[in-house]
């Protein structure tokens, strides 16, 4: 299937690693003109130099660092097409009368407001453009509650929210707007949250793995290749009409009880 995303100008948070970079490289294979944005200065240089993408470092949580990022936007790309909000942290795995002000206050800034402060910046490019897309990272757990992740789910229900709102604003720019809400990914990240959720309940990551893989129907975990097709299906011709949806990739989550 020809996806014609060719010479589509897209931005990627986070795109230097992991879930980003599949997405970066996706579309950089169609055509596409991809810049990506990272913290992480190791991986910036890595993609640069393996893949030609361009990638800048910029921290999403602030409103400062995403206008100078998409000063640089319309400077490298001339305009933007597809906004992809993928960056994100976990937060930590603790009670709520256990949590500290900035642990709550970090993961929200991260996974909402970065999602918000690019969206606000993005859509006058996008609009300018004749119409687009914006995808936005939520999570399974934007849809159920996970015990011990209170401002990690809290910040994906958001994100959820967000994404219908600008879906019935934008919807006569002609912008499509959703929001991708993977399970359990087979990735570093992923592994992590299962080590810190091992911790949190002092049984073995093993344990934790397991529960989590039990609790879905297809009994496997998410490959970043299968978010990275459905986000360019929904930026395609052939995905343009689907909007306002939280898509979930997940093999059917059917309980988050670990």
């Amino acid at each position: 299937m020809d996806l014609e995303l060719s010479n589509k100008r897209v931005v990627i948070t986070a795109g230097a690693g992991g879930i980003g970079r599949a997405v970066a490289e996706r579309f950089a294979a169609e055509g596409a003109k991809v810049l990506v944005c990272d913290v992480d200065t190791d991986a910036i240089k890595n993609v640069q130099a393996s893949t030609g993408i361009h990638a800048l470092n910029a921290d999403v949580s602030s409103s400062e660092a995403v206008a100078k990022l998409f000063d640089e936007v319309k400077r490298l790309l001339g305009g933007l097409d597809i906004l992809i909000n993928n960056a994100g942290i976990s937060g930590p795995a603790k009670p709520v009368e256990a949590m500290r002000d900035e642990e709550w206050r970090s993961t929200l800034a991260v996974n909402l407001d970065g999602s918000f402060y690019c969206a606000r910046t993005a859509i006058p490019l996008i609009r300018q453009a004749g119409g687009g897309s914006i995808i936005s990272m939520s999570s399974i757990a934007g849809i159920l509650p996970f015990p011990l992740r209170s401002p990690y789910c809290t910040a994906k229900y958001g994100v959820i929210g967000l994404t219908e709102v600008l879906a019935r604003e934008l919807g006569p720019d002609n912008i499509n707007v959703n929001a991708i809400c993977p399970g359990n990914v087979d990735s570093p990240r992923a592994e992590r949250v299962n080590l810190m959720a091992a911790q949190a309940r002092g049984v073995p990551v093993e344990e934790i793995r397991q529960a989590a893989l039990s609790q879905t129907s297809m009994r496997k975990l998410v490959s970043v290749q299968e978010i990275a097709s459905m986000i360019l299906y929904l930026c395609s011709p052939h995905g343009r009409i689907i909007s306002g949806q939280s898509v979930v990739i997940d093999g059917q989550t059917n309980a988050t009880e670990f």
